[in-house]
């Protein structure tokens, strides 16, 4: 019997992505976190783009969405790479794409490269179907910087803006997730990603906003939940 079965609700676990973006991650764990979104109801896996095509096989049939990063973790690719990155993620399985923009273009006030760099994976991903998250890394940004990425995020027609890769010098802050939720207004996603771990934060970054998070924590987090509703 699942964990959702003996009584915890699924409303938490269908805004999480199932994630293991480890380098040294291996078949046998991803196959495993591919066993458990389906088991707990997760939203999706979020995986590196090698994975893409064991997962969407693995997961073909069921809800669970496959995820994956673009760009990842330094954002630092050319636009075109990214663009071929995403086409090719979404060829072998892939429904969504996390990609991280530009930072040090946004830092250069490049407002232009930092948009067509967005808009191009966004093309590519929405000609198929797909949806794109726009990694910010918040803990890089000034307030000011965090601003001008959701605003140039939602400009280049971006389903979600995210606030971190995990790999980063800090993750999602509630802080973050509010700001982000001001600046991009209801009808955008907000993905909190970086450090999510218990319950508690879990339920402190919807509250500020967000409607997806990424965590590699998920099952326990949903045995934290359900134990607190006890």
């Amino acid at each position: 019997m699942s964990a959702l079965d003996e009584g915890i609700t699924s409303e938490l676990a269908s805004a999480i992505d199932h994630t293991l973006l480890k380098p040294d991650a291996t078949e046998e764990q991803v196959r495993r976190l591919c066993a458990e979104a389906r088991e707990y109801g997760f939203a999706a896996v979020c995986v590196n783009p090698t994975w893409v095509r064991l997962c969407a096989e693995a997961l073909h049939g069921t809800p669970v969405r496959v995820c994956t990063v673009i760009g990842f973790p330094l954002g630092a690719t050319t636009t075109e790479v990214k663009a071929y990155e995403a086409a090719q993620a979404i060829a072998h399985g892939a429904q969504e794409v996390d990609m991280v923009l530009n930072i040090g273009a946004l830092k250069s006030r490049d407002e232009d490269l930092v948009r067509r760099d967005i808009a191009s994976v966004v093309q590519v991903a929405h000609a198929q179907g797909a949806i794109v998250k726009v990694i910010l890394e918040t803990a890089l940004l000034s307030e000011e910087e965090k601003v001008k990425a959701c605003e140039l995020a939602k400009a280049a027609g971006a389903d979600y803006v995210k606030t971190s890769t995990g790999f980063g010098p800090g993750g999602a802050t509630v802080a973050d997730v509010a700001l982000m939720r001001r600046v991009v207004g209801p009808e955008m996603g907000i993905k909190a990603a970086g450090g999510i771990r218990s319950a508690e934060t879990a339920l402190a970054m919807i509250a500020a906003g967000a409607t997806r998070l990424g965590t590699s924590a998920g099952i326990q987090i949903l045995h934290e939940a359900g134990a607190a509703r006890r």
